[in-house]
């Protein structure tokens, strides 16, 4: 069994897998990684390795504290993965992106992704069929900009993540959520039609905490998963164990 643990900027998930099955899920804030941990390494004792792949501020010594019970590995960019990474500057490609590239080479080979990440960024990564890591895209996630339109203004006010009435906003409190989510809905829609113009036949696969929301807002042939980076980080391990 492995345990895998993504620590992303505002919360940590996990899983733990026999094979490519997923056996329980788990999702929670950072305060309490070390007791969620010794719960769900007492829960599968059969656990042979806690990997982790970190964007977050949670430091490494939290999980080496369980050493002695499990192999750790952090994914690292330095680790092997099954494409070849044509980024410009390789180092600062975050291990999150690294890891969702690799799961979508290793699930849908010979063909060109467009990975959509929608958490607290959304990040898009495009992965050709040669196998080869072009780049992609950073923006702000759906709770950043509701946050900027709040902090970066005297009178607009914090609101939570709502569905628009209407495209067009009729209060304030509905033009910011016509602004943020229907705004996001067009950036990602622009984003596909722009990648279709370079090359028309890929596969779009969208995960993070939005994906629910966003997918059933998008016309576009899709495979909404919000666990695909779990799934990706066992599957790049395995791969890693395999070719290392």
């Amino acid at each position: 069994m492995i345990l895998t643990i993504d620590v992303g900027n505002s919360r940590i998930k996990g899983a733990v897998f026999e094979g490519d099955t997923i056996l329980e899920l788990f999702v929670f804030e950072k305060k309490e990684l070390q007791k969620k941990i010794e719960f769900i390494l007492k829960k599968y004792p059969n656990c042979t390795y806690l990997v982790v792949a970190s964007v977050g501020d949670v430091e490494k010594k939290t999980f080496l504290a369980f050493e002695n019970q499990i192999s750790i590995h952090f994914m690292a960019s330095n680790d092997v993965f099954p494409f070849v990474n044509k980024y410009e500057t390789p180092k600062t490609l975050g291990i999150d992106r690294m890891v969702l590239a690799a799961g979508a080479v290793l699930k849908y080979p010979k063909c060109n992704r467009l990975v959509i990440d929608a958490g607290t960024c959304v990040t898009y990564d495009f992965i050709n069929e040669q196998d080869h890591y072009l780049g992609g895209a950073i923006s702000p996630g759906i709770q950043l900009r509701y946050k900027a339109l709040h902090d970066y203004t005297s009178k607009l006010p914090l609101l939570e993540l709502g569905s628009p009435e209407s495209f067009i906003g009729a209060s304030t409190g509905a033009s910011i959520h016509s602004g943020v989510v229907n705004g996001l809905v067009c950036e990602i829609k622009g984003f596909i039609e722009q990648y279709q113009e370079i090359n028309p036949n890929f596969i779009i696969i969208l995960t993070g905490g939005d994906t629910d929301f966003l997918a059933k807002r998008l016309k576009n042939t899709i495979f909404a998963n919000s666990n695909f980076l779990l799934e990706s980080l066992n599957q790049t391990f395995q791969y890693k164990i395999e070719n290392d």
